[in-house]
């Protein structure tokens, strides 16, 4: 099966082509000998990611292999055939043999502290101290990636309880090059500034949220080359989680209400300052599969550039993750624009043809 790709066939930030072609389950840009049966045209992408999406998961933890399996078709019909799955407690590694569900990285289970985190999430360990073995642990589980959970609210304070770092910096530094040694990069969940430094110390590689990050950290995150996913749909839900918890713990509501009013300016201040601002739904737990469109829409609201919300979203996150875009030879993962998402976000939320492994699934 040949498909001819045509129009505007985005390679890279500076390199696009005007036709490419399908061959099989793989792209070539060389026109191939035989005719092609189908022609599909428009703005043609590489397969957009979701670097912060969790398959498996559901607000009360685990879910089925079914409705794992619906998570993964809204997250690929929404054009996302690329997933780094940041945590889950499900076993998916079956989703790995099916070919027409998007590919997945996964980082294990979170891990967190016993009492520190959601119920049923994580991997809760009764002791800092375990951190580093238990990374070693899901470096072998995952697919190059881990993930800690560096802050959450600490409900033995009372009233005074709030948003607290969870490891030592010893154990951090420890944990990270635990994984580093095995061959993983280590992403973290934070919301406080509290839990910033210590992470940027130990060398993570990532951030999730960043929320807290005061300027002279993103000023540390930027020069230090550490990527920040935005998550801004989960932030916005952060409102409503301190109305929820103000009666009870009135210092961490306080502090969820000012994140949430400054959420828009601190993903500009991160892009302004030079960090990598990658694009990902939060998705699974309390936020539904399939958004990518409305979190690069929530990006650009911010007001980071369309072009480089649609490059984090496509091209740029797959390099930085070791994933193939449009190249010659690579998996045939793609997604076709009636318009160009470049010039206006708002077309990522209408794909004409999703392209996988040289299938067309939508």
């Amino acid at each position: 099966m040949i498909t001819h790709l045509r129009g505007t066939v985005v390679l890279g930030d500076e390199h696009e082509v005007g036709e490419a072609w399908i061959v099989g389950d793989r792209l070539t840009l060389e026109q191939p000998v035989e005719p092609a049966e189908t022609t599909l045209d428009g703005w043609v992408l590489p397969g957009l990611v979701d670097v912060h999406c969790h398959i498996g998961l559901a607000a009360d933890g685990p879910v089925d292999d079914g409705e794992a399996e619906a998570q993964a078709r809204a997250d690929r019909d929404s054009g996302v055939l690329l997933v780094r799955d940041a945590g889950s407690p499900a076993d998916t590694r079956w989703v790995d043999h099916r070919r027409d569900l998007p590919r997945l990285l996964r980082a294990g289970r979170h891990l967190a502290l016993t009492k520190r985190y959601l119920r049923h999430y994580g991997r809760e360990l009764t002791d800092p101290a375990q951190l580093p073995q238990a990374v070693r642990e899901e470096a072998h589980r995952g697919d190059g990636w881990v993930k800690l959970v560096a802050d959450w609210i600490d409900r033995d304070l009372g009233p005074d309880g709030d948003l607290r770092p969870l490891w030592p910096a010893d154990v951090l530094s420890d944990a990270v090059a635990a994984a580093h040694a095995a061959g993983a990069r280590v992403t973290a969940h934070t919301f406080s500034h509290e839990a910033i430094d210590p992470l940027l110390d130990a060398g993570v590689d990532c951030l999730e949220h960043a929320t807290g990050a005061t300027p002279a950290q993103i000023a540390r995150i930027a020069a230090a080359g550490v990527p920040v996913t935005a998550t801004l749909l989960q932030v916005g839900q952060f409102e409503a989680i301190a109305a929820q918890g103000e009666v009870r713990y009135p210092r961490f509501a306080a502090r969820m209400r000012a994140m949430h009013a400054r959420r828009y300016d601190h993903v500009r201040d991160l892009h302004d300052a030079g960090v990598r601002v990658l694009v990902g739904t939060d998705a699974g737990g309390t936020i539904d599969h399939g958004r990518v469109a409305d979190e690069a829409a929530e990006m650009v609201r911010a007001g980071l550039p369309a072009h480089d919300v649609v490059a984090a979203a496509s091209w740029r996150t797959r390099d930085w993750l070791g994933v193939p875009g449009i190249a010659e030879g690579a998996s045939a993962d793609v997604v076709v624009y009636d318009a160009d998402p470049r010039a206006d976000v708002a077309a990522l939320a209408s794909p004409r043809a999703v392209v996988l492994r040289g299938v067309r699934v939508r």
